[in-house]
């Protein structure tokens, strides 16, 4: 039987998560270390929480979010006008057949988290648990 080789319920693979964390390591290490310098990214700290990997190993989309949260979209188009240098100073810290390509994403799960803890404590929603609680 085919093996199906999109992405499926299961999550990624461990070699994506592998890959991915590897990544996200160097980039970490590149922003912190200072080898990379953009105006707009001056005194600026970046969290790179998280990098998801395509299952070809071709794209890494980065998350990312400054410290603080202030600027963000600024600091996301600074990153990814900067990708392809960014990409070249991964490559040269890495032995991988294919440099993936970087796309760099604010990362908004905690304020996702934070409206959704909002919407469930609503007075509209504790009626409507209320109601159910007594059925």
């Amino acid at each position: 039987m085919a093996r199906h080789h999109g992405q499926d319920s299961r999550g990624p693979s461990q070699r994506q998560l592998r890959v991915g964390e590897t990544v996200r390591k160097e980039l970490s290490d590149i922003l912190t270390r200072g080898e990379f310098s953009d105006p707009d990214l001056e005194g600026v700290i970046v969290t790179i929480p998280e990098v998801r990997m395509t299952p070809d190993l071709r794209l890494a989309t980065c998350l990312v979010m400054p410290l603080g949260g202030k600027n963000a979209d600024k600091v996301e188009k600074a990153l990814n006008r900067s990708a392809k240098f960014l990409r070249g100073q991964v490559s040269r810290r890495l032995t991988m057949k294919y440099m993936p390509d970087l796309r760099f994403v604010l990362d908004t799960r905690f304020d996702d988290d934070d409206r959704i803890d909002t919407l469930l404590h609503s007075p509209d929603v504790a009626k409507d648990l209320g109601k159910d609680e007594d059925e």
